[in-house]
This record gives C-alpha cells, sequence and structure tokens, in this order.
C-alpha cells in the first residue's frame, strides 16, 4: 500500500534538488529510513521515481515526474481536509502565510494586514520575502498560502495567478536634483545621469531596460540595488537617480528625495495573488484576497480555482 508519508519524501527529495540528506533534515528522518521508504515505494509501484548514479539520485524517471504531480496534488487534498476541519471547528483561529516582495511587504501591504488583524483577530500573519520566482517557488512548496508579487522569471503551471493591480513607475532623485527641473521628461534626458538599478529577477528592472533597449539608448547603470529601500538609500546620497515602483515613495518618510511619474515612458507591472490549484482556501484566506484586491471575491476566487482544476473542455 502507498503511504503519504512516501509521498512526502519523494516529493521533498525533489524539492530539495534530490539531495535526500538534505530532504530527510527537512522532515526530521533519518536518511537511510527515507530511502527504505521511496525504495518500497518503487518497489509497489513496478517503477523506478528516480534516476540514481553510483546510489545517488540525479533526477527524475519519466514516470517519476508523473508521480511527483500526483504526489503533490494528494498531499494538497490532505492539507485540503485538514483546512476544512479547522474552518469549521475554528473558524477565526489560525495562521496566514504570506509570499511576498519587498516592495509589497514594505509598501502595499500593512494597510491591508492592518484591516485583515482587525476584522480576523484570531488570526496570525507570517510574512516570506523573496524576489517574485521566488516567492511562487515558497508557495508552490506549501510553504506559504497565498503569494503576491510581480511578473516571474518562469511559469508555473501549479498555481493559479489572478491578477489585483498595476504597479506604475516614478523617477526618483534627490531634492535639488537638476532632473526635476525639466518640464518634459524623456528617455534621453534620464539616461544623461547615472542610475541606481532594481535587482535582475524582479520585472521592474527588465522593463525598464527594454523601454531603453527599444529606443536605442544605454543609460548608465551605477550599481544594482537589492530591493527599492536599498536605492533610495543611495539616490539619498546623491549617487544616481531609479526608476521604482510609485508606491515606494512615501513623502513622510522620504524627505530629502523627490518623485516624478514616468508611467508614460515605462511599462507598468502587474500585481498577482498566486495560489494553489487542487487546495482549499480557509474563508480567512479568501477575505484577505478580498481586502488586497476587492474585485476578487470568495465567489470568483473559487470559481477561478475550479475552472483551472477541472482544465480546458
Amino acid at each position: 500500500m502507498v503511504q503519504l508519508r512516501q509521498l512526502r519524501y519523494v516529493v521533498e527529495v525533489h524539492r530539495r534538488g534530490n539531495h535526500i540528506s538534505a530532504a530527510a533534515e527537512a522532515l526530521n528522518t533519518s536518511q537511510p529510513g527515507m530511502s527504505k521508504q521511496i525504495q518500497e515505494l518503487e518497489l509497489e509501484l513496478g517503477f523506478s521515481i528516480f534516476e540514481r548514479s553510483r546510489n545517488r539520485v540525479v533526477g527524475l524517471t519519466e514516470p517519476g515526474r508523473e508521480v511527483i504531480e500526483v504526489a503533490q496534488r494528494i498531499l494538497n487534498q490532505v492539507s485540503s481536509l485538514k483546512n476544512i476541519r479547522e474552518d469549521y471547528s475554528a473558524q477565526e483561529v489560525g495562521t496566514l502565510t504570506i509570499a511576498t516582495t519587498h516592495t509589497h511587504a514594505r509598501y502595499i501591504l500593512p494597510s491591508v494586514i492592518k484591516n485583515f488583524m482587525q476584522r480576523n483577530p484570531g488570526v496570525r500573519i507570517g510574512i516570506q520575502q523573496g524576489n517574485p520566482t521566488e516567492v511562487c517557488e515558497i508557495l508552490e512548496a506549501g510553504e506559504a498560502d497565498l503569494a503576491v508579487g510581480t511578473e516571474t522569471m518562469r511559469p508555473f503551471p501549479g498555481l493559479l495567478r489572478l491578477p489585483c493591480f498595476e504597479i506604475t513607475r516614478s523617477l526618483i532623485a534627490r531634492k535639488g536634483h537638476p532632473i526635476l527641473r525639466l518640464k518634459n521628461l524623456t528617455l534621453e534626458a534620464i539616461a544623461r545621469y547615472p542610475m541606481i538599478a532594481h535587482d535582475p529577477h524582479r520585472s521592474g528592472r527588465w522593463k525598464i531596460l527594454d523601454a531603453f533597449e527599444r529606443e536605442g539608448i544605454t543609460p548608465t547603470i551605477l550599481f544594482d540595488a537589492v530591493d527599492a529601500d536599498v536605492s533610495k538609500t543611495y539616490v539619498e546620497l546623491g549617487l544616481g537617480i531609479a526608476i521604482l515602483a510609485t508606491q515606494a515613495v512615501d513623502p513622510r518618510h522620504d524627505r530629502e528625495l523627490r518623485a516624478r511619474d514616468v508611467s508614460h515612458l515605462f511599462e507598468g507591472s502587474t500585481s498577482y495573488v498566486s495560489l494553489r490549484t487542487n487546495t482549499y482556501l480557509r474563508r480567512f484566506i479568501l477575505d484577505f484576497i478580498a481586502l488586497l484586491a476587492p474585485q476578487l471575491s470568495p465567489d470568483q476566487v473559487r470559481s477561478a480555482l475550479r475552472a483551472r482544476e477541472q482544465g480546458p473542455k
């Protein structure tokens, strides 16, 4: 008989880059015991899930890829059963873990989380940060209930991504910078000054550089910053200018900085809320989504999940 723990083991080994030792440590079990359970599962199925070289796991076999997909769906469904139990036995108690980017965590989500906590005082909030691709990987691995971020560097077929709102862009410069005196901002004018660029793994970086490239302009990139706050720190020192999400500028705190709208020059980014398919969403998760994006009602989210699970007809 196939056991749930065996499915957890193979999924975790795959998640950990085929390292059984790392998977065993993550699941607080022994490496020999995990190896034995995986071998018993392969014996039960009648084929190898993992490719091996000199007794080391090096990848998935073709049927092994199918096993991982099925195993993940089963584990999601088991988690859903627990969520249903918790929803109906203690509706207002639980933990909501959000995987999100720095810009969202720092500038967009605070007011949403404040309203959510006032409405759901028994729910604890956890936040995990990363770039847009990383937060979807965190969600995909089951380490978060939802992800909030912009475009990713690769597709995530196991996730449902629902658009929430658009993020526009602004030019940020130190107070008194000559670029702020220009009546009309152009790409050519911006390119005359050194820029503090964004993290290469975020969609803002791609779209900003693409706008220059389309016009045959090469801006001077002073260096890459990790996030909006780091970028603003160096802009405030007068080392350069930056193109950031408009929401990242807070006049109450950024008193030495000034912002100019450049949405006419640079394409915006879409913020998405991402969810695992084949999973039950607790009521407070749906409540959070509705606060983040009022157009996404609980019924609309459930319908979108059902449609995704059923696939094209």
